[in-house]
């Protein structure tokens, strides 16, 4: 492993648990029947663990955008071209994309960050340069990346969650746009999974039923010829991924460095989520899942990680959409934490005993 992943890993400690109690009995202490917000206490609960603080602030809130092209795209894996990506990324900072308005609906910063795009962009408002090349290798020839570009691309990611912090954020969040990305995802978590391919790829941007059969014998074919480069989560990152899943994977380890929690978009970034929890399982205390993407294999992914998303909305659009959406809801739940009164203040009686 590099030198430079293990120091960045040895940064990230579990969530202080001694604080569990306290935050439990605050919440029960609130004016309503024990338990009766279901989730919305669950969510407050492990975002009070994950900053250690037991009087939570959530008023800043980013996502950052990551975006890269794949060399697989020529394997006819994608309904889409790849000249799709940058024309989504001038859309995105035009802000006329789903996110934008999602982001400006819920209050919260948006960063795009091209990692990996084909595409030279010029200097523009809410745009990050920190590409690596201009889109990954075809991963059924050889690997997606080589090993000191995913280490680039993944402390790239790093460096942007410790930069948020500096700059006083609370909650952060992921989004990812890659014309064909489903497919290193799919790869990904076969791999780091151990989940048969054809249970987890979908149809991504929309493909027919013959195109799916191709795009499971194109990622069949990726894995075997990686084969000996797959033994390590980071070798597997490396042959099977992309600059934007290797970013989101430094984004959340960086910002799990920093106690800072994150929102997990959809399928996409869940691949840089699990990579992530593979290298550090003490990730887990700072990751929230935004939603259940439609995409086939999400659920058999959630399944296998033991998570539960926050929301189901049978989106599949990426871009960070779930998790401009989940914030919300978070937000929300640290509010009534905060804000409600309790029992004990507002001098209301409690359930009698039977």
């Amino acid at each position: 492993m590099p030198l430079q992943l293990q120091q960045l890993l040895n940064r990230i400690q579990p969530a202080d648990r001694s604080i569990l109690a306290t935050a439990q009995a605050h919440l029960d202490d609130l004016t309503k029947p024990r338990g009766s917000l279901g989730r919305l206490e669950e969510i407050a609960l492990t975002y009070i663990l994950s900053t250690g603080l037991l009087k939570p602030v959530l008023s800043k809130k980013k996502i950052c955008c990551f975006a890269a092209d794949h060399g697989v795209a020529a394997e006819g894996v994608s309904a889409f071209p790849a000249e799709v990506t940058p024309q989504m990324v001038y859309n995105m900072l035009s802000g006329g994309a789903a996110i934008n308005v999602l982001t400006r609906h819920a209050g919260v910063d948006l960063d795009v960050v091209d990692m990996g795009v084909n595409h030279d962009f010029p200097d523009m408002p809410g745009l990050i340069k920190r590409k690596v090349r201009p889109g990954s290798s075809n991963m059924t020839i050889g690997p997606a990346m080589s090993e000191v570009e995913t280490l680039q691309a993944l402390l790239a990611g790093a460096e942007l969650a410790a930069g948020a912090h500096e700059a006083g954020y609370h909650l952060l969040g992921t989004g990812e746009m890659g014309i064909a990305n489903t497919t290193p995802a799919t790869a990904l978590y076969s791999v780091l999974l151990e989940v048969p391919i054809e249970s987890i790829t979908g149809r991504g941007t929309g493909i027919d039923d013959e195109r799916l059969q191709h795009k499971i014998g194109v990622i069949k074919r990726a894995v075997e010829v990686n084969a000996a480069r797959c033994t390590t989560v980071f070798g597997t990152l490396a042959a099977l991924g992309g600059y934007e899943i290797a970013a989101i994977t430094g984004f959340i380890l960086g910002a799990a460095s920093c106690r800072i929690p994150v929102v997990v978009d959809g399928f996409i970034s869940s691949a840089g989520a699990v990579a992530a929890l593979k290298l550090c399982p003490a990730v887990e205390d700072y990751l929230f899942f935004s939603h259940l993407s439609n995409e086939q294999g999400h659920r058999v992914v959630m399944q296998k990680l033991g998570a539960r998303p926050i929301l189901d909305l049978d989106l599949r659009l990426g871009e960070g959409t779930g998790a401009a959406l989940a914030m919300q809801l978070i937000e929300g739940s640290v509010k009534i934490y905060n804000e409600m009164a309790t029992f004990s203040a507002a001098k209301v009686s409690e359930k009698s005993a039977e």
